[in-house]
C-alpha cells in the first residue's frame, strides 16, 4: 500500500523550479541529492520504502527552499512505481528529471547468498530502474522531454568477490542506460545519463544483508554523497551519457582492462582483508528484503582519515608486493 504525505506548497504555479523524482530518497545517495535539487528551489517528488525517514527528507527540503512531497514507494514493484510517476505528474503537471538511486547490497560468497536475496537485489537495483525508466519515458514521451538518470557504481564496469548480486545488478543497470540512449537517439530532447559512484560513505553498509560471518565496510578510498550529488545535478545541464565519480574507479577500471589477473587478485585481497574485517558478525538479510526502521541518514560515518589512509597504504603495498614476486 502507497502512503503519500506532502509539505510546503503544492500549487503548480508557487515555483518554477524543476520537477525531479527521486526513488532511494530516504538515505545515502538519493537523499544527499534531494537536498542538492532543493538548495536549487526545485520540486521534489520523493520515493522510497521508508516512510519515516521520508517524512524527515521532505522537511530537510521545505527547509533548504525546495518544495517535496513523498510517496512511500518500493521500486522492485512495477505498479507502486507507476502510481509515483501519476502522483508526480498529479502533484506538478510533469517530470523534468528522474533519478533512480534506490538500491540495497549483500555481502557473501555466491553460494552463501540464498536465493531470496540474491533476488530481491536485482529486483531493487536493476528492476527497479527498468520500472522507473518505464514510467519516466511513458511521461517524457507525452511532454517531448526529459532526463533519466540512472545510478550505477564502479561495480558496473569491474567485478568484485563477496557481492555477486550486486554487481550482477549494476552490470546491467549500465547496459540497459547504454540500450537506451540508442534507442532514443533521435528524440533529441530525451536524455539517459548513467551516474557510476565508486567508494561511497552512505549506510547502505550497516544495511547491508550479510553472509559472511565478518564485518563490513566500504573499501577506501570513501568519497562524500554529496560528490555524487553535485554530479547528478550538473548532468541535467551536461548532459554526459556516463559520469564517473571518484578516481578510484578509474584507476580500478584501467587495471581491469591492461592487467585483468592482477585486477581479480588485488579485488579479492582488499575485500579480503579491507571489506571483511573481524568475526562473529551474524547472518542477517538486513534492509534487503523489508524496509529500515531507523532515520536512514546520508552518510554511515565511514570516513575517518586514519581509515582511508591505512587502506590505501594496505592495497598499494600489496600491489607492490606481488609486482615485486612477479618480476623476481
Amino acid at each position: 500500500m502507497k502512503h503519500q504525505t506532502t509539505a510546503g506548497k503544492t500549487d503548480r504555479t508557487a515555483r518554477k523550479g524543476r520537477v525531479i523524482v527521486i526513488t532511494g530518497a530516504s538515505s545515502g545517495i538519493g537523499r544527499a541529492t534531494a537536498r542538492a535539487f532543493a538548495s536549487r528551489g526545485d520540486r521534489l517528488v520523493l520515493a522510497a520504502r521508508n516512510e519515516r525517514s521520508l517524512q524527515v527528507v521532505v522537511e530537510e527540503c521545505t527547509a533548504r527552499g525546495g518544495e517535496a512531497i513523498a510517496v512511500r514507494t518500493d521500486v522492485s514493484d512495477e505498479e507502486q512505481v507507476l502510481a509515483l510517476a501519476r502522483a508526480a505528474v498529479n502533484a506538478y503537471g510533469r517530470i523534468d528529471a528522474w533519478v533512480g538511486a534506490a538500491s540495497v547490497m549483500s555481502f557473501g560468497t555466491f553460494e552463501q547468498t540464498p536465493s531470496a536475496i540474491f533476488t530481491q537485489v536485482i529486483e531493487t537495483n536493476l528492476m527497479g530502474q527498468v520500472h522507473g525508466a518505464r514510467a519516466a519515458l511513458r511521461q517524457f514521451r507525452r511532454q517531448g522531454a526529459g532526463t533519466l538518470i540512472m545510478v550505477g557504481s564502479l561495480y558496473s564496469e569491474v567485478g568484485s568477490p563477496y557481492i555477486s548480486p550486486y554487481v550482477t545488478s549494476k552490470f546491467a543497470t549500465l547496459g540497459l542506460a547504454e540500450v537506451l540512449r540508442q534507442e532514443l537517439r533521435r528524440s533529441r530532447a530525451i536524455h539517459v545519463v548513467a551516474v557510476l559512484p565508486a567508494s561511497i560513505d552512505t549506510p547502505i553498509y550497516q544495511h547491508a544483508a550479510n553472509y559472511t560471518g565478518r564485518h563490513v565496510h566500504p573499501l577506501v578510498p570513501i568519497s562524500a554523497p554529496e560528490r555524487v550529488a553535485k554530479a547528478i545535478v550538473r548532468s541535467l545541464g551536461h548532459r554526459r551519457p556516463v559520469v564517473v565519480v571518484g578516481r578510484t574507479q578509474r584507476i580500478a577500471t584501467a587495471l581491469h582492462g591492461i592487467a585483468p589477473g592482477l585486477y581479480d587478485r588485488l579485488t579479492s585481497l582488499a575485500q579480503e582483508s579491507l571489506a571483511l574485517r573481524g568475526r562473529g558478525a551474524p547472518r542477517s538479510s538486513g534492509t534487503v528484503l523489508t524496509p529500515g526502521t531507523d532515520d536512514g541518514g546520508v552518510t554511515g560515518g565511514w570516513r575517518s582519515t586514519p581509515l582511508r589512509v591505512l587502506g590505501v597504504g594496505a592495497v598499494a603495498g600489496a600491489g607492490a608486493l606481488y609486482l615485486r614476486r612477479r618480476l623476481s
